[in-house]
């Protein structure tokens, strides 16, 4: 008998960002294992990590689906307050959950529309391209690339998952630093969906978020880029440790000069920097009116 299906997609943090660098993803990578682990009950189908919301394609019941999600929020959370000595980050973070019937195409549609979100964001090319997810793992042949978590010290497992739990000795600590997808990923279930790589194509270039990109402007660089480049504004720009010493003259200059250098918009300006969209906005014409 087969599963419910959901498509899961966590609510678009408008001024802040889930992961604001690399180690970030790594982590959300490693919670995302840990879950796995956790509730074996629920299959992974795909997964996506963006800068402000995530999202997942998988399969068990509603209330087993929504411990998952929340449990996976709450344990990036403390985290992320922990590193980051910030109110607690996705306290009401809400997720949406959208059952998937089988008999319409509904799983295609949602597993190509998680795949093609960093494509869609102007971020990579091809789901292929994104290391945050699963949008190169499936119909390839590729051999995974690593060590088995087994073989590694319980020191260092810890130190590298963030946590305590115990993962199954034989998922895979990829090179890059975090536990593959390919370890735990209902792979062989979605290539039985798709059934060739063509049809996956498909799917993938036909995507919603595809066509939605076509109709709006979509940021050229990545939010960490962005933030990256802010932070060094802030110190060789305007010898200020941090965007808060900022006073309002100089807040909406940098604003400007990370909207002309990035060809970033009000909302990706707000998630970087923390600000109110309305307050980007009036910082901005403030600028051009001078």
């Amino acid at each position: 008998m087969r599963k419910d299906y959901w498509l899961v997609t966590t609510e678009h943090l408008k001024d802040r960002l889930w992961f604001k660098d690399e180690e970030d993803f790594k982590v959300g990578m490693n919670y995302v294992a840990v879950m796995a682990a956790s509730i074996p009950v629920v299959e992974i189908l795909a997964f996506i990590l963006m800068s402000n919301h995530v999202h997942f394609v998988v399969g068990g019941t509603e209330i087993v689906v929504a411990e998952f999600i929340n449990r996976f929020k709450l344990l990036y959370s403390k985290y992320f307050t922990h590193k980051y000595s910030s109110k607690e980050l996705l306290r009401n973070n809400k997720a949406d959950f959208k059952l998937l019937d089988w008999r319409d195409e509904s799983m295609e549609r949602a597993i190509a529309y998680v795949q093609m979100n960093s494509v869609a964001a102007n971020i990579c090319l091809q789901p292929s391209g994104y290391p945050w997810g699963t949008g190169s793992i499936f119909f390839n042949k590729t051999a995974q690339t690593g060590v088995q978590i087994g073989s590694v010290s319980i020191r260092l497992q810890r130190k590298t998952l963030h946590s305590k739990t115990t993962l199954p000795p034989n998922y895979i600590l990829d090179e890059r630093g975090f536990i593959s997808p390919m370890s735990y990923v209902k792979i062989q279930l979605v290539e039985q969906i798709f059934r060739t790589p063509n049809r996956m194509n498909y799917f993938l270039q036909n995507s919603s978020r595809i066509r939605k990109s076509s109709e709006t402007a979509a940021p050229t660089f990545s939010d960490q880029v962005v933030l990256s480049a802010m932070l060094n504004l802030c110190t060789s720009v305007f010898h200020k440790s941090s965007l808060k010493n900022l006073d309002g003259m100089e807040l909406a200059q940098l604003l400007n000069q990370l909207r002309y250098r990035f060809s970033a918009d009000s909302k990706q300006l707000a998630r970087v920097t923390g600000i109110e969209q309305e307050r980007v906005l009036m910082l901005l014409d403030t600028f051009i009116q001078r």
